[in-house]
């Protein structure tokens, strides 16, 4: 369109222009003519006097007459007169010369030709160009109009070629979007030879090898998940009896010979150490197959960090500090994932572990702190992920499943855990359990008045279903 456009226009402002010089040059060469043999017949009518030469050119052309003799004006119109002269071309006929000049009077457009007649007389003759300007205005509108016409055409001609020529793309684009979501069955049509032809036939080759490559490591994963489970469960039933003599050795280990008492002690240490691997193992494998199920119940989340801490006997190691924060969770989750960041810091962080229980802003959190060497930043965003251990000879008594069993435990809760640490400084793993994902209860006294939360809380919990 812009190239039509700007031709056209540039083709019609051309042939505007030509055409407007040759006319106006034509009508300059007709008045020049006949002023010529005006001039010519003018000393036979004037000393008849001024009405009869302007009589007689009445009926040689159509044009008004000017005259001045003897210092005298006369006029055929009342419409002009010498007061309609332009005064350069008065100084021009003053110097004997012919000369013309266009001027608009009352609206309408002369060509103004004059000359002198003998040494007291000069002439003017207007000659009307209204017609030609008229004839002008058309052919502007007319060039207008076509130049218009054509800038349409061209505009639907190239949408009609562009949409053609990109409607390839625009598949290929709702193609990709569609891979792109997960609809690995999509190809794109096959039409003809040409540069879209190849493009389309690489695009089906790419979603045919990508399509095949997700589906093996659909079925690697799917395998390795079945493994899991497998080992697991074909280890629980030697592992159970493993167990049990385990603990009929531990029984017997003071009876036991000063030799034998270490080796026994340290099979005691690795058979529970194998049970805790197996158990993890089968929870993981329980979180790939999806049947793990959450039940909620009203949960004083202090009590049950504190709770967990005596029972792992970590309430000595361990300094807590725990605000009233009732909620609707899963007790054994979130008791499960507080034992494995508690543990996992007393592991790796060894000293002064705190845990701090509250709610701020952006909900209920159980915050963990050690101030242990603190874990280097390229291992942080690793930590969550199955068997990954920060120290490369995977040395310590645990199995690696530890934070991602917790990880996966708060994504069922809907909350989520944070990660800060600093070389030097310590750790800091933070659980949080926004509002969205657990619903804040007022604690009530004996008497059944609120001793903690608003009275929006209260309406809360007296507005919900059981």
């Amino acid at each position: 369109m812009l190239a039509v456009g700007v031709s056209a226009a540039a083709l019609a402002a051309g042939s505007y222009f030509v055409v407007r010089h040759n006319l106006l040059a034509d009508s300059v060469d007709n008045a020049a003519r006949q002023a010529r043999r005006n001039l010519v017949v003018a000393p036979a009518y004037l000393p008849q006097g001024s009405n009869k030469l302007i009589q007689a050119y009445q009926r040689s052309g159509d044009f008004l007459t000017v005259g001045i003799q003897g210092g005298q004006p006369f006029s055929s119109s009342v419409s002009a007169g010498v007061r309609q002269v332009p005064t350069g071309l008065r100084s021009v006929v003053g110097k004997d010369q012919l000369g013309y000049q266009r001027e608009t009077v009352a609206g309408t457009h002369y060509l103004v030709v004059g000359g002198p007649v003998g040494r007291d007389t000069q002439l003017y003759f207007f000659f009307s160009e209204e017609n030609l300007w008229h004839e002008l205005a058309q052919l502007r509108n007319v060039l207008l109009v076509g130049v218009g016409i054509l800038v349409l055409v061209a505009g639907f001609v190239g949408a009609v070629l562009s949409r053609s020529t990109l409607r390839p793309v625009a598949r290929a684009s709702t193609a990709a979007r569609s891979l792109a979501e997960g609809l690995l069955e999509t190809r794109l049509p096959v039409t003809g030879r040409d540069e879209f032809g190849a493009w389309a036939e690489a695009f089906n080759e790419m979603a045919a090898a990508l399509e095949a490559k997700i589906a093996d490591l659909s079925a690697a994963q799917a395998r390795e998940r079945r493994f899991t489970a497998d080992v697991a469960h074909e280890l629980r039933t030697p592992l159970t009896a493993l167990v049990g003599e385990a603990s009929l050795l531990a029984d017997h280990l003071d009876s036991m010979p000063s030799a034998s008492r270490r080796p026994a002690e340290l099979l005691i240490a690795d058979v529970g150490r194998l049970r805790r691997l197996v158990e993890d193992l089968m929870e993981i494998s329980r979180f790939d197959a999806g049947r793990e199920s959450v039940q909620t119940e009203r949960v004083d989340l202090g009590s049950l960090t504190a709770g967990a801490l005596r029972a792992r006997g970590w309430d000595g190691r361990v300094r807590l500090d725990a605000e009233e924060v009732v909620i609707r969770s899963d007790a054994r989750r979130l008791e499960r994932i507080v034992s494995n960041l508690v543990g996992n810091a007393l592991e790796h962080g060894g000293r002064d572990v705190a845990v701090r229980v509250g709610r701020d802003a952006l909900g209920t959190f159980v915050e963990v702190v050690d101030r242990g060497p603190g874990i280097p930043p390229e291992h942080v965003p690793h930590l969550f992920e199955r068997f990954y251990k920060a120290d490369a000879a995977r040395s310590g008594r645990g199995t690696g499943l530890g934070l991602a069993i917790a990880h996966e435990n708060a994504r069922l809760l809907g909350g989520e855990i944070e990660v800060w640490s600093e070389l030097g400084e310590g750790s800091r793993f933070t659980l949080r359990l926004r509002p969205s994902a657990s619903v804040t209860e007022p604690l009530r006294t004996g008497d059944g008045s609120v001793s903690s939360g608003d009275e929006d809380a209260v309406h809360h919990e007296q507005g919900r279903s059981p």
